[in-house]
C-alpha cells in the first residue's frame, strides 16, 4: 500500500498494470487509424447521400444568370477600360511624353 505522501504525488503504481512495449504502441496507432478511416468513408457516405441533384430548370436558371452577369462585367471593364485609356493618353499628351 502507498504512503500518504506518494498518493498525493501521484507515484502510486498498481502492481498489475504493465508499461507499454514499442510493439503496443505501433498497433495501438494502426487501428487507430483504421478506425478513424472508417469513420471518415461512413462519414462521407452519410454526406453523399444528403446531395441532391439540381433540376433542369434550376439549371437554365443559374445559367442564364451566370450569363447575363459575365457579360455586364465584360461591359463595366470594358468601360473602365477605355476611361483609363483615355485618360492616361491625354496626360502624355499634355506632358510631351507621347508624340
Amino acid at each position: 500500500m502507498a504512503t500518504k505522501t506518494a498518493i498525493e504525488r501521484g507515484e502510486e503504481r498498481s502492481a498489475k498494470r504493465q508499461e507499454p512495449g514499442a510493439l503496443s504502441g505501433f498497433g495501438g496507432s494502426v487501428m487507430n487509424t483504421w478506425t478513424d478511416f472508417t469513420r471518415f468513408l461512413s462519414d462521407v457516405r452519410a454526406e453523399m447521400r444528403k446531395v441532391v441533384a439540381p433540376s433542369r430548370k434550376e439549371v437554365q436558371v443559374t445559367t442564364s444568370v451566370v450569363i447575363v452577369t459575365v457579360f455586364i462585367f465584360g461591359l463595366f471593364f470594358f468601360v473602365t477600360d477605355w476611361i483609363f485609356r483615355v485618360s492616361v493618353n491625354g496626360l502624355l499628351n499634355k506632358l510631351g511624353g507621347m508624340q
